[in-house]
């Protein structure tokens, strides 16, 4: 059976308005779309790192408790689980102070099996920034070479202070083994400044990358390929742009296990089936504005049962290879 494995940074966030706390919830793209996908059926493993504390014990439960194999996350003895503080202000950004402490030692994680076919999921600082990227790109070349689809969200937690150009070559090597893209605005204005998302993709994403799918603050949805735009028009913003950027993701994986797409016959995918995954990843997205950051147990079972055969159909299929 096909597998989903979500490679990301594990932190807890909490948001304040005028200086009181509003709520806490486990933060970050990934793990969201994570717990999406297994609550709806399809065998989701997270591949992260978190201390054996209270904070490390909120995310692991958040995870579990929505399916998520949680083998492969890292808990070690010494340090503090990454905590995010989200300062709303009244003109509508945000400023962020991260905290966190990590061991010498870190990243010893027990990685999943990954096979053909499989989708793997990568992002955030994990996927640029040492020390963890090493063996991260240990585990996605291998990915590469299993011929697993690779999804790429460039970007990582606003309030972290480095140089880009110090990271560039690893946001190249990513895009060069990703098979799709999934960018917000906020990412291309941080990894490629003065550069709109057009001018992003032509002079960066589309040498490595063709697939690629931009998300404005508005979330429309343009998504670049063959060397067109076609633009679907979104909601306007969400008060919760976390969970709807991770439930459009879940919603984009969705949509290629739902289709039997593969590693092979990605590349030759027809705009109309493009427009139609899209559209689906719209109303994941939708349904995932909630305070957990990801769609309820209503909507997850209703996608269950055409994830479930068209993950029988391929196990079926490969039989039949065989």
């Amino acid at each position: 059976m096909r597998k989903i494995i979500t490679i990301a940074e594990s932190v807890l966030d909490t948001e304040y308005t005028h200086g009181q706390p509003q709520r806490t919830f486990v933060g970050g793209r990934i793990p969201c779309a994570a717990a999406s996908l297994a609550q709806a059926g399809a065998a989701t493993f997270m591949v992260s790192e978190c201390t054996a504390d209270c904070v490390g014990d909120i995310i692991i439960d958040y995870l579990s408790r929505h399916n998520v194999d949680t083998t492969s996350i890292d808990r070690y003895p010494d340090g503090a689980t990454a905590f995010s503080a989200i300062f709303r202000q009244d003109d509508g950004t945000s400023r962020i102070v991260n905290y966190g402490q990590y061991p010498e030692d870190r990243f010893n994680v027990i990685w999943p099996r990954i096979d053909k076919d499989d989708i793997v999921i990568i992002g955030s600082l994990y996927s640029v920034d040492l020390p963890q990227r090493e063996r991260l790109f240990e585990l996605v070349s291998y990915a590469a070479e299993r011929k697993a689809i690779i999804i790429y969200l460039p970007g990582f937690q606003h309030g972290i202070n480095f140089r880009i150009t110090r990271v560039m070559p690893n946001i190249l090597e990513n895009l060069e083994v990703a098979d799709i893209v999934i960018a917000q605005q906020q990412d291309i204005d941080a990894i490629f400044p003065d550069e709109n998302d057009g001018e992003a993709y032509r002079n960066h994403i589309e040498f490595y990358c063709d697939n690629y799918l931009h998300i404005t603050p508005g979330l429309d949805v343009k998504r670049y390929g063959a060397r067109q735009c076609r633009q679907h028009s979104g909601p306007g913003a969400r008060d919760n742009m976390l969970g709807w950027q991770a439930g459009f993701t879940a919603g984009i994986v969705y949509g290629l296990i739902a289709r039997g797409v593969t590693h092979e016959t990605l590349p030759a995918l027809d705009g109309g089936t493009w427009d139609a995954m899209i559209a689906e990843a719209m109303q994941w997205a939708e349904a995932s504005t909630g305070p957990d950051n990801c769609v309820d147990a209503e909507f997850a079972s209703s996608r269950t049962a055409a994830l479930l055969a068209a993950l029988e159909n391929y196990d079926k299929t490969q039989e039949n290879k065989l």
